[in-house]
This record gives C-alpha cells, sequence and structure tokens, in this order.
C-alpha cells in the first residue's frame, strides 16, 4: 500500500479510481501516503522505515520504492500500452516513404528474431518478444499486411513452444518459460497465419521475379506496385524479406510436424529443417546489402546489434511490461545481439534435425544411449523439450510401446511374455512409472538431471525390494528353483536382475555427470574414480548375469540337461556390453591408482578422458 501510493505520487498523469481493498474482521486498511510525505522530509539515503518486528530477513526482502533495480514503476517509460501508440511508438504504417518502411519491417523481423532467441534462453516472454507492441495490439497492424503477417506467425510459433515445453515438464529448469502473463497469445485468425504469409510471399516473390526480368530497373512495372521507391535496392529488398519469412514458415512447420504423436511427423520435420537453415544462411548473407542500403551512421560496434542493418528497431519496449513479470523485483534483460540470435536457432535447428533422425528403437538401452549421446552437444530447453516429448507420450516409449514391453524387452525376456499378468502387480506398476521419470530426468539439463539421479536412486533400490518381496510372496519355496515351465518365476528373475543393472547404469551416470558439470576437486578425484570403479564391476556382473541367465534359458530349450551344460560353456562369449564395461573397469582402475601417486598426473588424465574424442575409451 505503501509503495504504491509514492510511486503513484511521482506520476503526473490522471490516474484512475480504485476500489478499495475491504476490511477483513482482523485488518484495517489506512491510506500512509501523509505519513510519507512526512517521513521523507526527514529520511536520509539508506534509512529505513520500519516496525519494531523488523529484522535481517525481512530487510533482504524488502522492496525498496523508488529504486529503479527493485520498483519496477520507476523504469517504465509507458505506463500503458494505449500511452505508447498516442505517442507514436508504434506507427502503422512505419513511414509513408515505402524505403524506409520496408527497412523499418526488416528491423523489427530481426529485432524479434533476437527477442525470441533470448526467451528461448529462459528470461520472460513479456519483456523479450512481447515487449513487441505490434503484438501487444493485434488488430493494429490488418491494414499492412507484411507486418500483420509477421506478428501472428509469431504468436503461432510462441504458442506452440509454450505447449511443448509445458507438456514437457521441462520449464521447472528455467520457471519464468511458459509464464504468459495474460499477453495477447491467442489472436484471432492466428490459426490461418501460413496461409496470410504465404500470400505475402508470393506477392514478393513476383515483384522478385520481375526485377530479375529484362529492363526490368528502367521502366515503370504497371502490374506490380514496388515495394519501395528505390529501383536499385528492390532486388535486395525482396531478397531480404523473402529469407526471413520462409525461414518463419518452415519453423512454424518444423514445430508442428514434431508434435504429431508417435514420430509420424519427423520426416516432414527433416525437410522443413534443411530449409529453415537455408533460409538463415540466406538470412546472414543480407546483412551486408542491408548495412550498405541506409545511410545512417552505426555507433558501436555491429557485433553488439540486434539488427542486421545496425539500426535501433521502431516499436519495442521492454519496460511496458516489467510490471507483469511477477511479484518480484524487475530483471534487467539483455537482448542477444542478432548474430548470436542466428547462431542460436542453427544450433537449436541442428540438434531438432538429431532427435528427428533417431530411428526409434523400442530398445530402451539404445533410448539411454540416444539420450547421453544427445546431452554432450549441450542442447537448450526447446530442443530437449522436443526431445522428452518424443520419447514420452501418453505414458508409452513413443506413444506406441507399452512401459512393461520396453522392460520385459531390456530384461531379455521372449516376446510372448509381455501380456503376463504380472504388469498388474503394483510393484511393477512403479517400475514402469520409475522408467518414465528416468527417460523424463535425462532430458533436463545437467545440473538439474544430476541433481534428480541423485534422488531416484534410493527409489530404484526400494522398488527393487518390494519386487523381491513380492516375489517370495508368491512363488514361496519355487523362488529359488530355476523352472522354464513357470513363466512368473522366470519373469521376476529376469526383471530384478535387470532392475539392479539399470539401479548402477544411474549411479555410474550420476558420478560422470560430476566430472561433465566440474563439481569435483583434484582431492576429490582418487574417490571418485574408486566409486566408479566399485559401481561398473558391479554393472558388469548384472550385465553378464543377465545375458547368461537369458542365453542359458534359450541353449536348455528342447536339449537334454546334460548337453545344455556343455552346449552353454562352448557357445557361450562375453558380449560387446561386458567387454566394454571390463575396459572401463581398468581404467578407473588405473586412473585411481595414478590419482593416488600425483594429484597433477590425475589432472591430466582426466582431461584427456573427458575430451570429446570418440575414441576415447572412457567416453559413456
Amino acid at each position: 500500500m505503501a509503495g504504491t501510493s509514492a510511486q503513484e505520487a511521482t506520476v503526473d498523469l490522471p490516474l484512475p479510481e480504485r476500489t478499495p481493498i475491504p476490511s477483513g474482521d482482523h485488518t484495517v486498511w489506512a491510506d500512509v501516503s501523509p505519513l510519507l510525505d512526512a517521513a521523507c522530509k526527514d529520511l536520509q539515503d539508506g534509512m529505513l522505515i520500519h516496525g519494531d518486528n523488523f529484522n535481517l530477513f525481512a530487510a533482504m526482502s524488502a522492496l525498496e520504492i523508488m529504486d529503479p533495480k527493485m520498483d519496477s514503476g520507476m523504469i517504465c517509460k509507458y505506463y500503458s500500452v494505449d500511452e505508447a501508440i498516442e505517442n507514436g511508438a508504434a506507427p502503422v504504417p512505419i513511414s509513408f516513404d515505402k524505403t524506409i518502411d520496408v527497412q523499418c519491417n526488416i528491423d523489427i523481423m530481426d529485432h524479434l528474431l533476437a527477442c525470441e532467441a533470448t526467451w528461448h534462453k529462459g528470461h520472460s516472454l513479456a519483456q523479450t518478444v512481447f515487449s513487441c507492441i505490434y503484438l501487444l495490439r493485434p488488430d493494429r497492424t490488418s491494414s499492412h499486411p507484411l507486418l500483420h503477417s509477421y506478428c501472428r506467425v509469431i504468436r503461432a510459433t510462441c504458442k506452440t513452444v509454450i505447449s511443448v515445453v509445458s507438456d514437457a515438464r521441462t520449464h521447472e529448469e528455467e520457471d519464468l518459460f511458459i509464464m504468459t502473463y495474460g499477453l495477447p497469445l491467442n489472436g484471432d485468425g492466428d490459426e490461418k497465419c501460413l496461409s496470410m504469409l504465404k500470400a505475402v510471399e508470393e506477392t514478393i516473390s513476383r515483384q522478385l521475379r520481375a526485377c530479375k526480368a529484362p529492363s526490368s530497373k528502367t521502366r515503370v512495372l504497371e502490374d506490380l506496385v514496388p515495394l519501395q521507391n528505390n529501383v536499385e535496392f528492390e532486388e535486395g529488398y525482396c531478397k531480404a524479406l523473402l529469407c526471413r519469412l520462409r525461414f518463419r514458415k518452415h519453423f512454424y512447420h518444423v514445430l508442428t510436424s514434431m508434435r504429431r504423436p508417435q514420430g509420424r511427423g519427423l520426416e516432414l520435420a527433416r525437410k522443413h529443417i534443411a530449409s529453415c537453415i537455408s533460409e538463415l544462411k540466406c538470412i546472414l548473407n543480407s546483412s551486408e546489402f542491408l548495412r550498405s542500403s541506409t545511410l545512417v551512421t552505426h555507433e558501436g560496434s555491429i557485433e553488439d546489434k540486434t539488427t542486421a542493418s545496425g539500426r535501433q528497431p521502431i516499436g519495442f519496449d521492454a519496460s511496458l511490461n516489467c510490471r507483469l513479470s511477477a511479484p518480484t523485483p524487475p530483471r534487467a534483460i539483455k537482448i542477444l545481439s542478432w548474430k548470436k540470435a542466428v547462431e542460436y536457432f542453427m544450433k537449436l535447428l541442428q540438434d531438432l534435425d538429431v532427435i528427428c533422425s533417431y530411428p526409434l528403437d523400442p530398445s530402451l538401452e539404445s533410448v539411454l544411449h540416444f539420450v547421453v549421446e544427445f546431452q554432450k552437444s549441450q542442447p537448450d530447453l526447446v530442443a530437449r523439450a522436443h526431445l522428452q516429448r518424443l520419447l514420452v507420450q501418453d505414458g508409452k516409449l513413443y506413444g506406441r510401446d507399452p512401459v512393461f514391453a520396453v522392460i520385459t524387452r531390456a530384461a531379455a525376456l521372449r516376446d510372448n511374455t509381455r501380456n503376463h499378468d504380472i504388469q498388474k502387480k503394483e510393484s511393477i506398476v512403479q517400475l514402469g512409472q520409475l522408467v518414465i521419470n528416468l527417460l523424463k530426468i535425462l532430458c533436463t539439463n545437467g545440473a538439474w538431471q544430476r541433481r534428480k539421479l541423485g534422488k531416484i536412486l534410493q527409489d530404484w533400490r526400494v522398488v527393487y525390494v518390494q519386487l523381491e518381496m513380492a516375489f517370495r510372496k508368491e512363488f514361496g519355496e519355487k523362488a529359488n528353483i530355476s523352472n522354464d515351465e513357470n513363466v512368473g518365476v522366470k519373469l521376476f528373475q529376469h526383471i530384478l536382475v535387470w532392475v539392479e543393472e539399470q539401479t548402477y547404469w544411474i549411479a555410474f551416470r550420476f558420478l560422470i555427470l560430476g566430472f561433465e558439470l566440474e563439481l569435483y576437486s583434484e582431492s576429490e578425484y582418487c574417490m571418485v574414480y574408486w566409486y566408479i570403479y566399485v559401481v561398473l564391476i558391479k554393472l558388469a556382473e548384472k550385465t553378464n548375469l543377465k545375458t547368461v541367465v537369458s542365453n542359458g534359458s534359450g541353449k536348455r530349450r528342447g536339449k537334454k540337461k546334460r548337453d545344455s551344460v556343455k552346449d552353454v560353456a562352448r557357445d557361450y562369449q562375453i558380449p560387446p556390453s561386458v567387454l566394454f564395461l571390463q575396459c572401463q573397469i581398468c581404467l578407473a582402475e588405473g586412473l585411481t591408482m595414478a590419482s593416488k601417486s600425483c594429484c597433477f598426473k590425475s589432472t591430466r588424465i582426466f582431461l584427456y578422458c573427458e575430451c570429446q574424442d570418440r575414441s576415447c575409451p572412457f567416453i559413456a
């Protein structure tokens, strides 16, 4: 109340009448403006007005009135969108000079690209993309087809990205990402944004073809109205606009195609990704023409500008929505430069292409390997959200494979066991939920992933104990007897071995993430490598046991008992997965010994083993 009154007193604009907050049973509201006015005459810089119960914690949480870093009302140039429009902050058209109008439209497109990349990095939507006044009043641009269609596809793209990230629930890492603050994301007619964009694209394409026709620069075209007044620049501006419009079109197609259930749109998405990358390269190439076509001198380095031309865009004011961000002090947001924004989208598209190229292998081991390899490229939030949404749909792998079928396949069980009634048991249902949670956790960022893996380890151990108890309770003495005829016994035995194997894999991943996040000090290397050594030994034992049990049961089928043992001993070979684990065990043992002998040497060995070279034997 006090903060609002003091803040309003500094504004010379007429304020609307506010309905007073009704008093409750134990509260009575009073206007403290006279008290603040009197106190301001005596207070010096750094002094506070506080009650007797005011403490250090309250001081750290206090809102300092009139401080631009704390008081959101102090940094506003305009106090409403209507006020900004009345003062000419976002004119439509931008200029009656067609050349200037085209230049400014391209600047708006470039700055919106930079704002969108900044938003993807975890900043507030209200202070990045929707700092554009044209987006806040969609109907005002209806008389300007180029700007109107572009703004519509931007809103539709933001809505689609928010939906994907919200469904994947990866927004917990950057909790400001999906907050919309009541912004106009659902504009009337936005579902037709592509058709409007296509119509504008076709018009500019015809103009570009006319520019390339013979003698088109020396005569006035009767059938087409030129984009701007300078005939020499017509072709360059047409190309600059087309690559930006086409990028928007293909990028929206990428997002919608990847949202199709069960990965049905991945092939189509890859085609649009290739088109997006091609258009981004054209956007980069257009920067030289845009800088040369303007007579405005640039202050500072062009590398820090948010537009390809280096000009300041028209129609943006981040302070308009700063009070919508949250009931917290406003954030100081630095918008990414235009070049960094292009680099971000190039990296995003490459990550999405890797996701789309994945063959949707039903093997859980292959899925885990793919996710771990994908995380090495350090993908951003949007790419990881799309990966998670592809892997987990409606509680199934890829939206088609039931979790129990995935578990039986991972436990090396035959296909005919996937419909067994054992899947209805509570402990098996909990195990299925743990598998889903593991896939979701592996799609988060490294720090969040490691913290969650440390917590989920205990859950996997608890489920193992519950499965073992349910096994012994149901089968009793038969639990210690290997009986191929009892499918239930075999299911429990295989699943128990697999749960232990998976638990050690999670522990190994937890320890390796500590290296990737640089959490260990040099003095801890010996201890950590010893942990890895022990975990890998147990992991190799369980992997080997699972393979032996699976191969052994298959070999005994249809053979006499005395012959089956000889066949298994003769035919069995150590699988490559176990051999690879044994190599890692030896490496971990050697690194432990090296860490004991010389801390400096262990540091050098660690740096080698954490390299990006795929030939390195320690890369898992």
